[in-house]
């Protein structure tokens, strides 16, 4: 009985059952205070996204992770790019498309629309089905040295009408460690 359990044991740690949840402090990049955490979380569907937002603007936003673990602004011809140093969405497969949460053929850092009510809070959680916490055999992770980031608009999850959602500026910023 004992030797199950410890195998039982040795499987579930080698598949990543126990991925430890991660807490990323965002920050409004126009004022610099943050405004909350993320913590993300595994689950049998997928990373789990949960909010705890304050002081944002009201509505769907763009939630996307990013390729580089940094909110640093950048300029990039003469104009600054607030939380430019986070680079594009994160697409390992090099996809150069942006798509869904749920489709294979697009960056893998398209997350779900962020929802803030109308008292500026967000809450409610997102799923993203194919990020994982935790990758059997490589003890990596789709989220570790990465940029979480808020856009100012919603996003569509298509390159069309515009480019990466058309989800605007970016206005909040974690880096995830």
């Amino acid at each position: 009985m004992i030797k199950k359990q410890i195998l039982t044991l040795a499987i579930l740690f080698s598949v990543g059952a126990f991925a430890k949840p991660v807490t990323v402090e965002m920050v409004d990049l126009g004022s610099n205070q943050v405004v909350g955490t993320v913590t993300i979380t595994k689950s049998e569907y997928g990373a789990v996204f949960t909010p705890d937002l304050k002081g944002l603007p009201a509505g769907v936003h763009g939630f996307h992770l990013h390729e580089n673990a940094s909110c640093d602004s950048v300029v990039k011809n003469a104009k600054t790019i607030l939380g430019g140093a986070a680079g594009g969405h994160y697409d390992p497969k090099g996809t150069d498309q942006h798509g869904t949460p749920w489709s294979d053929d697009n960056h893998l850092g398209d997350l779900p629309a962020l929802y803030v009510d109308a008292s500026g809070t967000a809450t409610q959680p997102v799923l993203a089905p194919r990020v994982e916490l935790s990758k059997p055999r490589t003890k990596s992770s789709d989220v570790t040295n990465r940029a979480l980031m808020i856009h100012a608009g919603g996003d569509n999850h298509s390159d069309h009408p515009a480019r990466l959602g058309g989800g605007g500026a970016r206005i909040v910023c974690g880096v995830i460690k």
